[in-house]
């Protein structure tokens, strides 16, 4: 009888897992249908302008040119990052939580990317049950990752990781075999990316202990949330709000638009029709870039060095004031403040920093931070040449990590392509659902830029 009653709880168990993809295609689907509409309206209105291209806008990196379709977020300047319309705030307050926890998970949020809909606790369950059931690496890849130096920076290693995961794509093998239906094409993008997601997390977690801890791994926590058991495999602190942090952070970091590096990376090779593992290599290898993906450990290493230069005592705000105006004498720049887009403080900063006055208020290098909220700003506002002062998520997640125990800087970028796995995936999905055509952009010579200025 008991061998019956554990066979019917693995069946049930099962059809759960297999429901809740099944439920969350379907209400990808409900809301591609509600939007069909207005896409085939703007379609007809094609020849519409909707803004004008400038020589600067041509030569510096086409910042500001209105070129790319994506639903998950948008980024008002004084508001910062909205999920879906929704601000991060109320991201984190109505977003189901895990047991205890005061933090919106991130996998729910990965659900509302997707459709627009917060989920229900029960479904937020049943994914995270979904992605526990996905989450062991092949074979093949294990052996890949464990033979890579310890030397090879760890977003390569987790670059090659996923690229090698690509022969578990779905979206590949049904599109190799030329039988399938073009409508539902996109259903197998989502099946690859609940997959990738599953997977990047222990991942990720073995390239660390591999690297700097003689490949000692941490097994997973099934009880765990996606965040949570990432937190728990890394393995550097047994305290549940390191797992707070991991939750927030990922959570934070999950999406910004579509045309920052990792993100517009991802859509472009996925408009090619290249799967998810793929894509998202790709995304993964631009955010490896200094100048997107390696700001909060530059961030973190500025406020140890003006800490060092300051020496012992308290710190004052006068004393940063000059420390910050000596830096930009010297043509250097003061990390963590000032954002392409946003023209107030970061709301995911302000976040962060009601996180780490809440857990960590005596933290040296956070009251440093917190003392740089007040110097700094004022400083770049007198040269009369930024736009905005004020700091960005970066100047504090670093912090954040090291309080806990996560003090390898040069890992912080895969926490980083941990999180935006959720974005840049989430966009991937909804632009195979909505038959989005493969990028081409215009280019043109400096002679032909040189004509239109005549």
């Amino acid at each position: 009888m008991l061998r019956v009653q554990r066979a019917l709880n693995r069946a049930g168990f099962a059809r759960r897992q297999f429901s809740i993809v099944a439920d969350l295609t379907n209400d990808v689907d409900a809301w591609a249908k509600g939007a069909t509409p207005q896409f085939a309206a703007l379609k007809k209105a094609g020849n519409t302008k909707i803004g004008d291209v400038t020589v600067e806008m041509a030569m510096g990196g086409m910042r500001g040119i209105p070129g790319m379709l994506t639903e998950t977020s948008y980024l008002d300047p004084i508001e910062g990052i909205r999920y879906r319309g929704k601000t991060l705030q109320e991201c984190n307050e109505q977003l189901p939580k895990h047991p205890g926890s005061n933090i919106g998970l991130p996998e729910a949020s990965f659900w509302l990317l997707l459709t627009g809909n917060v989920p229900t606790e029960a479904q937020t369950n049943a994914l995270k049950e979904e992605l526990h059931k996905r989450s062991a690496l092949p074979e093949h890849v294990t052996k890949i990752i464990d033979a890579l130096p310890k030397s090879m920076h760890a977003m390569t290693q987790l670059s090659i990781g996923v690229l090698a995961m690509q022969s578990e794509s779905k979206f590949h093998q049904i599109y190799s075999s030329g039988n399938y239906d073009k409508t539902t094409l996109w259903t197998h993008a989502l099946d690859d990316s609940v997959t990738l997601m599953a997977k990047i997390s222990p991942l990720a977690a073995r390239i660390f202990r591999n690297q700097y801890f003689d490949g000692k791994h941490v097994d997973a926590d099934a009880n765990l949330d996606w965040a949570g058991n990432y937190a728990h495999m890394l393995g550097v602190s047994d305290s549940p709000d390191f797992k707070e942090m991991t939750r927030l952070y990922l959570m934070l970091h999950a999406d910004h638009e579509g045309g920052n590096v990792s993100a517009h990376a991802t859509h472009l090779v996925g408009s090619a029709l290249s799967d998810p593992f793929l894509s998202y290599s790709a995304g993964i290898n631009g955010l490896a870039g200094p100048l997107h993906g390696l700001a909060n450990q530059e961030c973190l290493r500025w406020l140890k060095n003006t800490k060092k230069e300051l020496g012992s005592g308290p710190i004052t705000v006068d004393q940063v004031s000059d420390f910050a105006r000596a830096t930009l004498a010297a043509k250097k720049v003061v990390p963590g403040f000032g954002h392409g887009v946003l023209r107030a403080t970061d709301p995911r900063y302000l976040i962060q920093r009601d996180f780490a006055e809440k857990h960590f208020p005596d933290d040296e290098l956070f009251q440093l931070a917190n003392i740089c909220f007040q110097a700094i700003p004022p400083v770049l506002e007198a040269t009369g040449k930024v736009k905005n002062p004020w700091p960005n998520v970066d100047a504090l997640s670093g912090t954040c990590m090291q309080y806990y125990g996560l003090k390898q800087e040069d890992y912080y970028t895969v926490v980083f392509a941990v999180s935006r796995s959720i974005g840049c995936l989430a966009q991937l999905v909804l632009s195979r659902r909505m038959g989005l055509p493969i990028e081409r952009v215009k280019s043109v010579t400096l002679d032909w830029l040189s004509d239109k200025t005549k």
